[in-house]
């Protein structure tokens, strides 16, 4: 729904947002991989799970897309939603990791990460303008 909301937006906007799912979900799947693995199940039941539970979640999307046009106002709230979904994904995933670190040398390649996040966020923006 992210994704569908971000697109509702314009389609630069939803571009930078599939990106930005998709390098946040891949090593997050594979984290969920490991962990199914780790209690028990077959490399291939794993990955036949992981497979089911990413469908579900491009059948979101895609019914949030396709449904918007019938119900009124719809964008006026997704792109909210959107918004609200990645800052969630920051507050909760990345922000607490980023503090586990304090030294001199980790904050300064956190604050490299950071600006190379919002560089290629801008050259997006320009590519896709």
């Amino acid at each position: 729904m992210v994704i569908a909301g971000s697109f509702l937006a314009s389609y630069s906007v939803g571009i930078a947002a599939t990106l930005g799912v998709v390098f946040h979900e891949i090593p997050q799947e594979i984290g969920d991989f490991g962990v199914l693995v780790y209690g028990g199940l077959t490399k291939g039941k794993a990955l036949a799970y992981n497979f089911a539970s990413a469908l579900t979640a491009i059948a979101g999307a895609l019914t949030a897309y396709f449904s918007a046009p019938l119900i009124q106002g719809m964008a006026t709230f997704m792109v909210p939603f959107a918004s609200g979904g990645f800052i969630y994904i920051a507050a909760t995933d990345l922000m607490p990791e980023l503090h586990k670190r304090s030294g001199a040398k980790e904050s300064i390649t956190q604050l490299i990460a950071l600006l190379t996040g919002i560089s290629l966020m801008s050259a997006l923006r320009s590519v896709m303008a």
